[in-house]
């Protein structure tokens, strides 16, 4: 199955639209691991089986290990992913932006090593950024056009004087990905939540592609307001969320916890859709 394949299949399967980001931060842990950076796996595979049956996708963020020294544990959640919720895809998210033989390692990092269903890129390179990861067949890859950081302003939010139309950098961005560069049918794009009307004017402007949209919960992103913007019978969307999941308790029923606002986040976000 490719990556839109695996997509469809878990968004239909337990309906949903919500993506749990798997950002593991140690001195957040609940007691008995707290500041343990060795107990990362355990953490992350207790969340990823408490929620299993409500997500479109996983998303774990490669920094949040690295900074650890845990690739290892990493290694050990994507196989237990695998084994345990192979229905689910998983999204890795590494922001990876270089080019050439760089670019190539970087995409057999996360598509070898990690064994991910697809990657979160920087497109800032151009084309040759993206086009190694879309040599693995089937293998999704998320291009960052809309982020939710207020300075993504100084470059997304700028006009290209010398493209026709003079479109903005983001719709710049969303434009080449719907077309010209879409060679594997599997790209898509990383749009954040606080900024509903500018996910509108994606989707218009990519109205086929899948929009992975961060910012809601922890961030503030209004939920109803993204379903409304981005959601299309041909465009699929995944809300990712996070902090609000990960850390919706901090004693030893965490799984639980987390189960429950992945369920209130799911079930707000389906209940958008009317």
């Amino acid at each position: 199955m490719t990556f839109l394949d695996m997509l469809r299949d878990a968004t239909t399967r337990n309906d949903s639209m919500l993506c749990v980001g798997l950002d593991p931060e140690p001195s957040r842990f609940p007691e008995g691991m707290r500041g343990d950076p060795h107990r990362i796996y355990d953490f992350c595979a207790a969340i990823v089986d408490a929620t299993a049956d409500l997500v479109c996708a996983f998303k774990p963020q490669i920094a949040y290990f690295a900074a650890h020294g845990a690739e290892d544990q990493l290694e050990r959640l994507m196989q237990h992913m695998r084994c345990n919720a192979p229905h689910v895809p998983v999204i890795l998210d590494a922001k990876r932006g270089d080019i050439g033989s760089t670019a190539e390692q970087y995409a057999r990092e996360a598509f070898e090593r990690y064994g991910a269903d697809a990657v979160t890129l920087s497109p800032f390179m151009g084309w040759d950024s993206v086009q190694p990861y879309l040599e693995y067949h089937g293998k999704g890859a998320f291009l960052l056009c809309r982020t939710s950081n207020p300075g993504g302003d100084d470059l997304q939010a700028q006009r290209l004087a010398s493209v026709p139309g003079q479109p903005l950098v983001y719709e710049h961005i969303a434009a080449l990905a719907q077309g010209p560069w879409n060679k594997n049918g599997q790209l898509g794009l990383v749009v954040g939540a606080t900024y509903p009307h500018e996910i509108e004017r994606v989707r218009a402007l990519a109205p086929t592609l899948p929009l992975l949209i961060p910012g809601v919960g922890a961030q503030g992103g209004d939920a109803v307001a993204t379903v409304r913007a981005g959601l299309r019978a041909q465009g699929p969307i995944i809300v990712n969320s996070s902090r609000a999941i990960l850390y919706a308790a901090q004693g030893a029923d965490f799984a639980q916890a987390a189960r429950q606002a992945a369920q209130h986040t799911r079930d707000t976000l389906n209940a958008a859709r009317a």
